[in-house]
């Protein structure tokens, strides 16, 4: 059994409905930038202290989690969670810029690009242009780059990573982007937007493995069984459609997530260092199924994913690990009378809700992301953090 220290991800739990902890951290609050949706740094833009510039960034997203979805995760779990391992902890406002509640693809485009957006949107201004998202900002300055998630690999938040859609719901358009977009190494589901097209006839796996990229399927092999040259672009479906919940014997998110570490750092043969973007996607869809259970194993896969992902950060020293979600889904919350073994569950939507949402980071640059912050400013913190990077390493 893991023992964890009381830590400020614990106190911020216990805390009812959240109100001393919002107190608490406002006064540590980060200026928020006076026009969040200019992507590009201005001049002056806050950036970390170089001595604790990462190497590697790992942005892990907890789709649809809030403190009610975290805390049921933790107690079924023997009053334990990874996420307390982790020392720093902070507060999002997740708002998009047509409605106080923000859907995925707004949430995801908030983080990649830095812009506060509509709902529906992915990796575009609120006038549809393209946004420059951090993955690209990574992939130019010559960091490889990664996605692992449990939804399909063209769902709203990894595809806000590297596509550029007015329209979320455009499946095949981002499958089609995802073959010129600057991605080395997914994990995910979805393969039929690849190959069985009602747009067009493409094979788009047949078109990535012509420009030398590997690509496998859960027809080939098991994650257990892969093993991804890092000499080559690599990709795997892990479903035709949506994967199985971890309910259902869904297991592959923790070690489809150490599979990309390793590759990506293997890839990284310049000493650049790497992106990776992780979401555990359908704790958001027990949240819209409002069903408890349902919630309580994706975020306990989450949380093994966490831990896996922070004995990785730690063996090295030189990654940052940030988690977070993009919103919470459900108005979920654990009732009067709950018990480890009997918890009593409650919903006051089957939608997503604009609860401030809990930040948590682990490693070099890590006390940056306390504080209470626009969704916007994870964006500007993580490009901080990889411009402290590359300074650093000019030296």
């Amino acid at each position: 059994m893991m023992s964890y220290a009381l830590t400020g991800t614990r106190r911020l739990l216990l805390l009812n409905c959240g109100c001393i902890a919002l107190i608490t951290l406002a006064c540590q609050r980060t200026p928020v930038r006076e026009n969040p949706i200019i992507a590009t740094p201005v001049a002056g833009e806050r950036t970390l202290p170089t001595e604790a510039a990462p190497l590697n960034i790992v942005f892990m997203v907890a789709d649809g989690m809030g403190l009610g979805q975290l805390s049921a995760g933790m107690f079924v779990n023997d009053d334990e969670i990874a996420f307390e391992r982790m020392k720093t902890v902070g507060l999002h406002k997740p708002r998009s810029s047509d409605n106080l509640v923000t859907d995925s693809a707004a949430g995801a485009t908030a983080f990649s690009c830095g812009v506060k957006t509509y709902n529906g949107a992915i990796g575009v201004n609120p006038d549809g242009s393209a946004c420059p998202t951090i993955l690209e900002y990574a992939h130019d300055l010559g960091m490889p780059t990664g996605l692992v998630v449990t939804s399909t690999i063209v769902h709203a938040t990894p595809a806000a990573f590297f596509a550029h859609e007015g329209l979320r719901s455009s499946y095949e358009n981002i499958a089609a982007q995802l073959n010129d977009a600057s991605v080395d190494f997914f994990i995910g589901g979805g393969q039929k937007f690849f190959q069985q097209r009602t747009g067009d006839t493409r094979d788009l796996v047949a078109e990535m493995r012509g420009r030398g990229r590997v690509v496998e399927s859960y027809f080939d092999k098991t994650i257990d069984q892969v093993s991804a040259s890092a000499k080559t672009t690599y990709g795997y479906f892990t479903a035709d459609n949506d994967p199985l919940p971890a309910s259902q014997g869904r297991t592959y998110l923790a070690p489809a997530s150490t599979l990309a570490l390793d590759y990506l750092a293997a890839r990284d043969t310049a000493g650049r260092g790497f992106f990776l973007m992780i979401e555990g996607s359908q704790i958001d869809w027990g949240g819209h199924a409002n069903n408890g259970e349902y919630i309580v194993t994706e975020v306990t896969d989450f949380s093994r994913t966490v831990d896996a992902v922070l004995d990785w950060a730690a063996a090295r020293g030189n990654t940052l690990v940030v988690v977070t979600a993009d919103h919470e889904t459900g108005g979920f919350a654990v009732n009067y009378g709950s018990r480890p073994d009997s918890m009593i569950y409650a919903f006051t939507t089957d939608y997503h809700t604009a609860t401030i949402i809990p930040v948590f980071a682990e490693g070099p640059g890590a006390s940056a992301f306390g504080g209470m912050y626009e969704n916007t400013e994870i964006y500007t913190k993580l490009r901080s953090a990889i411009g402290n990077a590359r300074e650093r390493r000019a030296r």
